[in-house]
């Protein structure tokens, strides 16, 4: 009987696919479809609850009981016109992955008749049951109710999925006790607080901005490989990456995949997963191959960070489902294959005000130009003030694998600003004692609009090394993983931002009220900023030794294992800033720190099971096989009378198989012993970092080094599981 590597392998070629058609030239035909967008809004409510809808989604006002029911009653209408039965609340609870309980519209009236029916109730909220949940101790088991809550800024949507279709509405999920427990809640929170700081800095300069608004543009990577091969293999099942596999004889290093023609099976998923996003209101802009083979990037049109959020999340779900209607699997692992490159998720982070300014982007004026750089350096001084909650907010045990894996940025936190950016801060910094003009030429009167070009060239050649890297205008988050929920990084990144501005503030009106003029107070304190900042600057390469060496003398921490970079969650510092900010109180926080260590205790874990599986149920045996079939070669060499010179090579090969096979069986039973000894561990910090530090370190290479030692070594008719070759260059 074939195993499931050649049925795949057989059935590979022969998969029947068609690719769509480019919807005419018109994706405008399309796009938002499956969205209560504005114009719905305008065809199905009332102008009272249209202009009641509008003012909580731009305002942050309050719906009230009556407008909630003429807006259920109005997306009901729409929704029943399309087709669509039942309803849910869509959220996003910290398993890292969506969640939906379905209810139909359908109900039973007192007297026996049937009627469709949806009220603001259903809308507003809903009780799931909280029980599964990661909750982090904020509830216990017997009393864990939990809620969705309506978040009418993120506008309702409908999921197609094979002759159903579902409506969702976009919520938080929150405690009985009204503790978060999701990724949207804390990011509103900080969302509003930097809404706040960022408009009281920008009426220094414009008094017309009454509303900042934080934009993220993500940058999605992906692996996509044959479902079939996937499927034979129960690392890529079980955990998302192969945790053996020796490294084919071609991998990137042609770098032939990068920018290449598209596959035509990949082209006719991503045409698609394409169309619907499209529906679903998802501005998809770009795709492409990316570095490694097999490896793709897609890549939406800039949009409000909880949208943005709310839309990549989607994307996840949606590119998962269309694959299965191709026979294709999509990798979101960060590191899915050993010795290429893995996958991120870039974070382009900037600030937009309601009077249509980018707050990042260089002006053409003095007083534009002081904007920018009031907000370019307040950046600078977020991120060197809370580099670890920077590093927390990536911590995971796949995006362990990825950084600083000559591929991805290191877990140095540090900012690449440019050439000609870092000069102009070198310019500000050098004004001895505060001296400024307010007239000077060389700071207030910097012509920055002009450089844009250079900006952009400067930025081209060194950023990919740059965990936090500004690209003209905006900031890169380039560390952020590919499996990630964007939130995590977002809810940080806006929070410090928050902070470091509202604390600025307060800085330049006490210069004010000591008699220093306005532009003069915001140029001393910039420069304070510069100079407290100046070690998180780093132009050069970050893949390099020696900027680790560098970083450690200038004091910047390179936390490289996820346990340890989430202590910076749970700090007094950190603690001060959330509840500061009103993002998490300090009960939410330790809660997340909890989840989170649990969360890698529970991967690290399942790996653990998998790699001692897989040696024992595939690797061993293949091996042992393939030994016996050489030893019977021997002894009839042996029984003809031929010398041992005759079989000298199957003698060596035959020694060597054994030695993996030893070396194997070792650890994975030391490592089965390793998890019995950790697993007794109450505390949950230790039990996580004994399970990277005592499980996943000392063995986890070890047996992927002989396992793939030995899948050089066995004959290829024996070996079970999908190799490299297969998996990245069969499509």
């Amino acid at each position: 009987m074939q195993s499931l590597r050649f049925q795949a392998l057989e059935k590979v070629t022969g998969v029947d696919f068609k690719v769509k058609p480019e919807l005419n030239g018109k994706i405008t035909d399309v796009f938002g479809s499956n969205v209560f967008n504005g114009k719905v809004m305008r065809e199905h409510l009332s102008d009272e609850a249209y202009k009641s809808l509008m003012n909580s989604i731009k305002g942050g006002n309050k719906i009230e009981r009556k407008m909630a029911d003429q807006i259920a009653s109005g997306l009901k209408a729409w929704a029943m016109k399309k087709g669509v039965t039942h309803y849910t609340h869509w959220f996003q609870p910290l398993t890292g992955t969506t969640a939906e309980k379905h209810d139909s519209f359908f109900t039973i009236k007192s007297d026996g008749s049937s009627i469709e029916t949806f009220d603001g109730d259903a809308l507003v909220q809903q009780e799931p049951d909280a029980s599964s949940f990661p909750n982090g101790g904020i509830r216990a088991t017997f009393e864990a109710r939990g809620y969705t809550a309506w978040d009418p800024s993120s506008p309702a949507f409908i999921i197609e999925q094979g002759t159903g279709k579902t409506l969702c509405i976009p919520t938080i999920f929150v405690a009985y006790t009204g503790e978060s427990l999701d990724y949207k809640a804390p990011l509103l929170k900080a969302l509003s607080a930097l809404d706040k700081a960022a408009v009281d800095v920008c009426n220094y300069f414009d008094k017309n901005v009454t509303k900042v608004t934080a934009t993220l543009g993500w940058e999605q990577e992906y692996f996509m490989i044959d479902e079939g091969l996937a499927n034979a293999r129960p690392d890529l099942v079980l955990a998302g990456r192969t945790v053996v596999g020796h490294a084919p004889a071609k991998g990137q290093q042609l770098e032939d995949h990068y920018f290449g023609a598209i596959p035509e099976r990949v082209y006719a998923f991503m045409r698609d997963f394409e169309e619907e996003s499209y529906k679903l209101g998802i501005p998809l802009r770009t795709r492409h191959n990316e570095v490694a083979p097999a490896q793709f990037e897609c890549a939406p049109i800039f949009e409000e960070v909880n949208i943005a959020v709310d839309h990549n999340s989607l994307l996840m779900d949606v590119m998962s489902k269309v694959a299965k209607r191709h026979k294709l699997k999509v990798l979101l692992h960060e590191k899915p294959f050993a010795g290429i490159n893995g996958s991120g998720k870039h974070n382009n982070w900037s600030l937009a005000t309601d009077t249509g300014v980018n707050l990042l982007a260089p002006g053409k004026t003095p007083k534009t130009n002081l904007m920018f750089l009031t907000f370019f350096v307040n950046t600078i001084k977020a991120v060197h003030d809370y580099s670890d909650l920077m590093r927390a907010s990536i911590a995971s045990p796949s995006n362990d694998f990825r950084l600083g894996a000559n591929e991805a940025p290191p877990a140095i936190i540090s900012v690449f600003t440019g050439k000609y950016l870092y000069e102009v801060l070198q310019e500000v910094k050098s004004r001895v004692n505060n001296k400024f003009d307010e007239q000077d030429e060389a700071i207030l009167k910097l012509d920055l609009h002009r450089h844009i070009p250079e900006l952009l060239l400067d930025n081209t050649d060194r950023n990919r090394t740059s965990p936090f890297a500004f690209t003209g205008n905006k900031f890169e988050f380039r560390a952020v993983g590919s499996s990630a929920n964007c939130a995590s990084a977002m809810t940080v990144m806006n929070t410090i931002m928050a902070k470091t501005l509202a604390d600025f503030k307060k800085e330049v009106d006490s210069l004010i009220e000591k008699g220093e003029k306005k532009e003069i107070a915001i140029m001393q304190t910039l420069r304070k900023y510069i100079v407290d900042s100046e070690k998180i600057l780093f132009e050069g390469d970050g893949y390099s030794e020696d900027w680790a060496k560098e970083a450690e003398k200038r004091g910047l921490p390179n936390v490289k294992t996820t346990p340890k970079a989430l202590d910076a969650m749970v700090t007094p510092k950190a603690t001060k800033l959330f509840t500061e900010t009103g993002v998490y109180n300090e009960k939410e926080l330790h809660a997340r720190h909890e989840i989170l260590l649990e969360d890698y205790v529970k991967k690290v874990q399942i790996e653990a099971r998998v790699i001692g599986d897989l040696a024992t149920n595939h690797v061993l045996p293949a091996a042992i096989k393939y030994q016996n079939e050489l030893l019977a070669n021997i002894r009839g060499l042996k029984e003809v009378g031929l010398k041992e010179g005759a079989y000298k090579a199957q003698l060596q090969i035959a020694t060597k198989i054994s030695e993996h096979i030893n070396v194997i069986s070792e650890n994975v039973q030391a490592m089965i012993e390793a998890r019995k000894v950790a697993n007794k561990l109450e505390d949950s910090r230790q039990k996580a970092i004994d399970y990277c530090e005592k499980i996943k370190e000392p063995y986890f290479d070890v047996i992927r080094y002989h396992s793939d030692k030995l899948e050089f070594l066995v004959d290829d008719k024996i070996w079970g599981l999908p190799k490299y070759r297969e998996l990245l260059f069969l499509r």
